[in-house]
């Protein structure tokens, strides 16, 4: 079982990475704020959750424990499978999450693609024993996937890229690109796919 991997980036496609270790490719989905915190050619350390099935053994990676954790967490609830929860995690990282789950707030579920009111009023009442706030260790939650600090002026093409890899037209991403903040690819991306959320 595959519990993480630290190696050069060789690509980078959509949500998708193709990371190098001691000359084997892993290829890896993540959510497009983790992609979008990589800069293909350098170093990258992921946390992996190894999904097997009966057709096919699947890595997800992850920038930070504890959305390893969420995301183990999501795909043991009912219903939630992980391409759900990569999806949930896109839109809310762990503790924006776990503040959603105690607030019961419906709305906030709601903003992720493929979640209807239905949905999210099942998942709230599914997370609150198994997701809280206290749980969630902040400072290893906005630990940098890459060893690099994210660079102001890549922040929107990444956010782009990963805006094209989730399958949005070039005129939705051109409507939510404006005004992003500019610091940091994760919050830029999670702005995007709220704006994105409720056009």
């Amino acid at each position: 079982m595959i519990g993480s991997v630290r190696g050069e980036l060789l690509s980078r496609d959509g949500t998708e990475l193709l990371v190098e270790v001691a000359g084997l490719g892993y290829r890896l989905q993540v959510t497009p704020a983790t992609a979008a915190g990589t800069t293909v050619g350098e170093e990258v350390f992921l946390q992996v959750h190894h999904h097997i099935r009966e057709d096919a053994a699947v890595l997800y990676g992850f920038s930070s424990a504890d959305e390893r954790k969420v995301f183990e967490t999501l795909i043991a609830t009912h219903g939630v499978g992980p391409s759900m929860a990569l999806a949930i995690l896109s839109v809310h990282g762990p503790t924006a999450l776990a503040e959603a789950v105690a607030a019961e707030d419906v709305g906030a579920l709601c903003l992720v693609p493929g979640v209807g009111k239905k949905t999210a009023a099942r998942l709230l009442v599914e997370l609150r024993s198994k997701l809280t706030v206290a749980d969630i260790d902040v400072s290893d939650a906005t630990r940098s996937t890459a060893t690099g600090a994210d660079r102001p002026d890549s922040v929107r093409s990444d956010v782009r890229e990963a805006l094209v890899g989730l399958g949005y037209g070039s005129e939705e991403i051109a409507g939510v690109l404006a005004d992003l903040p500019a610091d940091d690819s994760g919050e830029a991306l999670r702005e995007a796919l709220r704006r994105l959320a409720v056009a």
